[in-house]
């Protein structure tokens, strides 16, 4: 038996009750014939692998939750196809778009499902989603796709050698999004409608996400482009200093020892930050 071109996989965590329906949507549209079909489930506590066990796909379980993006990196390494699709158990996806996504993938290195307008969002998360989104197209000098669709596909050997920088972590598809731009592959879209989500309440938290959301921008601008943040502050903190010291020698005759700090302070950003744009380059670089 050949390898499926393709391989679908579908991280889950507690949601027997609803994930039955989404497997029985893709077995009853034929899918799992077309696909392999992969779900991680990643240390539930509820009937999530038993309801699994009974359909046509391929079951990996984690002993304890590990995260969103630990259980597709499971999925990714356990794939049999050279192209991978990620979607999401509870219901917000539709099964009906992966032969769309999977055809684009002729033509792009990963493919986005970018959620339409009228596509359901939960309206407390949208600040935070535009703060990140303002960052990453300062990061990448470019606007953004619907970068944390968690509905993609991407060409596994390219997605293969990015896992030792992917959080285990609810920033996977950021993460991967940024890193496709990033290293210049093809990014293409394809506008999908996104539901409610079915079953249990979502486990993203305002208070403990939006912490989670801050060290997501400080990790992304230290892995993708730290001379982003680094050069502009130092040639700040630096003409600040030669300010400071220009002006306390005209008024005071002396260039004073803040303006003396505030100045190597400044050379030093630069510096630190010229090495940690070279360690980033490295980090990136496929393994």
């Amino acid at each position: 038996m050949t390898s499926p071109l393709t391989s679908v996989i579908i991280p889950a965590y507690n949601e027997g009750d609803v994930i039955g329906d989404t497997l029985e949507k893709l077995v009853g549209l034929n899918l799992h014939e077309k696909f392999e079909i992969i779900v991680v489930d990643d240390g539930s506590e509820d009937q999530t692998p038993e309801v699994v066990a009974g359909y046509p796909v391929s079951l990996y379980r984690h002993p304890y939750n590990k995260g969103y993006g630990a259980a597709l990196k499971t999925g990714i390494r356990h794939a049999k196809g050279s192209r991978i699709i990620l979607m999401d158990s509870d219901g917000q996806h539709d099964p009906a778009c992966l032969p769309a996504i999977n055809e684009k993938l002729d033509s792009y290195d990963m493919v986005i499902g970018e959620r339409s307008a009228t596509s359901f969002q939960v309206r407390r998360r949208r600040a935070g989603k535009r703060l990140v989104r303002r960052i990453g197209e300062y990061l990448v000098d470019q606007k953004l796709p619907d970068y944390n669709s968690g509905f993609r596909g991407f060409d596994k050997e390219i997605i293969s050698g990015m896992l030792h920088m992917m959080p285990n972590g609810f920033s996977f598809s950021t993460t991967s999004t940024l890193a496709f731009i990033k290293e210049g592959y093809n990014v293409g879209t394809l506008e999908i409608e996104v539901s409610a989500r079915k079953g249990r309440k979502s486990n993203v938290k305002m208070v403990r996400d939006g912490s989670k959301t801050i060290l997501l921008l400080f990790r992304i601008i230290m892995l993708f482009n730290p001379l982003k943040v680094f050069f502009p502050a130092s040639i700040i903190i630096f003409l600040a200093g030669v300010g400071f010291g220009i002006t306390g020698y005209i008024l005071y005759d002396r260039f004073s020892n803040g303006a003396v700090v505030l100045t190597m302070l400044g050379m030093f950003l630069f510096f630190i930050g010229l090495v940690a744009d070279q360690i980033s380059i490295m980090n990136r670089r496929n393994h």
